[in-house]
């Protein structure tokens, strides 16, 4: 494979605008350019959540950086489709192997009687914030399908399944790594 960057900086920029990997410009501010945006802050706490899981001590931090690994690939597969429009590089396994995961990890967990605080272990944390990011992912990339028209259904369903096994996730690290979850306390203020 050749070098993809030869060089960083091209100054073609500077006008507050960018290049789509069509060849198109639109403007850095651009529902498409926000959507590829929040994708890659994605992309980026789920690097953060891969490098906390590999400095602990769970016993299958192994497990869990392949499948995180999965996803990253997944995300910039996501983001060429978004950066190129009616381009698909998202395959049906990728859903498939979220479900599956979703699944085996729920297996293991007590069901769930009240809400969970995105608090916890620091892993079980960037978990959830991943989730929180997710979810701001998928509301841009559902903005730029509703004025395009162009996102293939699968990726809303990429970020959508995402944002779920991100959630039985941040369970089953809190789990590993012997924490309990923080429940949301009705009432709260009776206590104070």
């Amino acid at each position: 494979m050749g070098h993809r960057l030869s060089k960083i900086y091209t100054r073609t920029g500077d006008s507050g605008t960018t290049g789509l990997g069509d060849g198109s410009r639109v403007a850095k501010d651009d529902l498409r350019i926000a959507a590829l945006g929040d994708v890659d802050e994605l992309n980026a706490i789920i690097g953060v959540l891969r490098a906390q899981i590999t400095a602990s001590q769970m016993t299958n931090k192994a497990d869990w950086d392949k499948s995180l690994s999965l996803v990253q690939h997944w995300l910039f597969d996501l983001g060429g489709e978004v950066c190129i429009p009616n381009y698909n590089l998202l395959e049906p396994v990728c859903i498939e192997f979220l479900e599956k995961e979703i699944d085996r990890m729920n297996e293991d967990l007590p069901m769930l009687k009240e809400f969970i605080l995105p608090s916890g272990s620091l892993t079980c944390s960037y978990a959830h914030q991943a989730r929180a990011v997710c979810r701001r992912a998928e509301r841009s990339l559902l903005s730029v399908q509703t004025r395009d028209q162009n996102i293939q259904t699968m990726a809303l369903q990429l970020l959508n399944r995402l944002s779920d096994w991100l959630f039985v996730a941040s369970r089953a690290l809190q789990r590993a790594e012997g924490g309990q979850e923080v429940l949301w306390q009705k009432n709260i203020n009776e206590i104070i």
